[in-house]
C-alpha cells in the first residue's frame, strides 16, 4: 500500500527556511494558500513577502534580492512564473545567475484549470535558458527534499512541485545531477519523470508477467543531465527506449533522450509519449492522463508500438490507479 503524504511541501519549506532566517525569503504572487505557504506566512512574517499579482515585478524584485545576497524562493503556479514575466526572468535572474529558486506549482495536467493554468511547455523553455537548473518532483520524498536540493545550486533553479496529497514512492532524497534506477531490465528502457513515474510503476509488473523485462529510469534532475549514464542504460537494453512525460513531447525529456541518442549515434528506436502538439482540457488528473495518453495504459501501448507486438495487457492487468477528488480537503482550493 502506497503511503499518501498530505502537503509535504508546506512542512518541508518551513523546516528548511527557518534554518536560514538571514538568507532565505519566501515570496508569493497572491497564491499563498494554493502553494501551501500560508502557514509559513502566519508563523514567520519576517521572512515572507507578498508581491501580489504582478509577476514581472516579482522577477525583477527577486533578482534584486539575489544581488543583495538573499536566496528568495518564489511561489506561484508554474505558468505564471515564465509565460508572463519571461523577459524579467531572463534579464534579472538567469543572465546574472541570481540564486533565485522558482517553485512552480501545477506542472502539466495536475490541475483542472485548463490551458491558462497548465504549464505544459515549461521544461522546453527552461532547457533553452542558459544558467538554469531544472528539477522535477515525482513523489513526497522528492517534494520534501526539493528545497535543500534547489538551494544547493549556485544560480537560478526551476522546480516543478507537486502539492496536496502526494504518494511516497522513494526512500532517498533528490541528489542533483543523478537519476533513479527503479528496475534493471534488459529488453526495453522506460524513462519517466514527475507524475508519470508512478504510472510506469503500475505497468511494470504486467510486462514482467508477459515476459518483457523493463529497465526504468526516473529523472528528477532534467538539467544538468548525465548523458553518459543514459547512454549506458540504453546500451544495456535490446530493443529501444520509451519516454513518458507530463509535458509536450517537444523539448521535454523525450527530446532530451532523442538529442542524447542522436549526438552519440545511438541507433535504437525511441517512442516519445506526452502531450502531442496540443493544449489540455480542464478535468481530473486521471481523466486528462488517460485522454492525452500519459498514463500506464498509454505506456503499454507505446511499448507495444516499439516492439511491434501485442502483449494483451489491458487496464485490468495494471496495478490499481489512485483516483483523487479534484476538490479534495488536502488542497486549499480546486485551483
Amino acid at each position: 500500500m502506497v503511503e499518501m503524504v498530505s502537503k509535504p511541501y508546506a512542512r518541508a519549506f518551513e523546516a528548511y527556511a527557518t534554518k536560514h532566517p538571514d538568507k532565505i525569503l519566501c515570496l508569493s504572487a497572491d497564491l499563498t494558500s494554493s502553494c501551501e505557504i500560508d502557514g509559513f506566512r502566519d508563523r514567520h512574517p519576517e521572512q515572507f513577502l507578498s508581491l501580489g499579482m504582478a509577476e514581472q515585478n516579482m522577477m525583477s524584485f527577486a533578482g534584486g534580492l539575489g544581488l543583495a545576497g538573499f536566496r528568495p524562493f518564489i511561489h506561484t503556479f508554474g505558468v505564471f512564473m515564465y509565460r508572463r514575466p519571461y523577459d524579467q526572468l531572463m534579464a534579472s535572474i538567469a543572465y546574472p545567475r541570481r540564486k533565485v529558486r522558482l517553485m512552480g506549482f501545477l506542472p502539466g495536467v495536475t490541475t483542472p484549470g485548463g490551458m491558462t493554468h497548465q504549464s505544459i511547455e515549461d521544461i522546453s523553455v527552461m532547457r533553452s535558458i542558459p544558467n538554469m537548473t531544472i528539477l522535477e518532483t515525482g513523489d513526497a520524498t522528492e517534494v520534501e527534499s526539493i528545497c535543500e536540493a534547489a538551494d544547493s545550486i549556485d544560480g537560478p533553479v526551476w522546480c516543478r512541485v507537486l502539492r496536496g496529497s502526494v504518494p511516497r514512492l522513494f526512500d532517498t532524497p533528490i541528489k542533483v545531477g543523478e537519476m533513479r534506477v527503479l528496475s534493471e531490465g534488459t529488453d526495453v528502457l522506460v524513462v519517466t519523470s514527475g507524475i508519470c513515474t508512478e504510472e510506469a510503476m503500475r505497468a511494470r509488473a504486467a510486462f514482467s508477467q508477459a515476459g518483457l523485462s523493463i529497465r526504468h529510469l526516473h529523472l528528477h534532475t532534467i538539467k544538468p543531465f548525465d548523458a553518459a549514464a543514459l547512454l549506458d542504460h540504453i546500451g544495456s537494453v535490446k530493443h529501444g527506449v520509451v519516454t513518458l512525460e507530463n509535458h509536450v513531447t517537444e523539448g521535454g525529456i523525450g527530446s532530451l533522450v532523442a538529442e542524447t541518442m542522436a549526438d552519440a549515434g545511438m541507433g535504437k528506436r525511441l517512442v516519445r509519449l506526452g502531450l502531442k502538439d496540443t493544449y489540455a482540457h480542464g478535468g481530473s488528473r486521471a481523466y486528462l492522463m488517460r485522454y492525452y495518453g500519459l498514463d500506464a495504459l498509454a505506456l503499454v501501448r507505446g511499448i507495444e508500438d516499439l516492439m511491434g507486438q501485442d502483449f494483451g495487457i489491458g487496464e485490468a492487468d495494471l496495478d490499481a490507479a489512485r483516483v483523487e477528488d479534484v476538490h479534495s480537503l488536502v488542497k486549499a482550493e480546486g485551483l
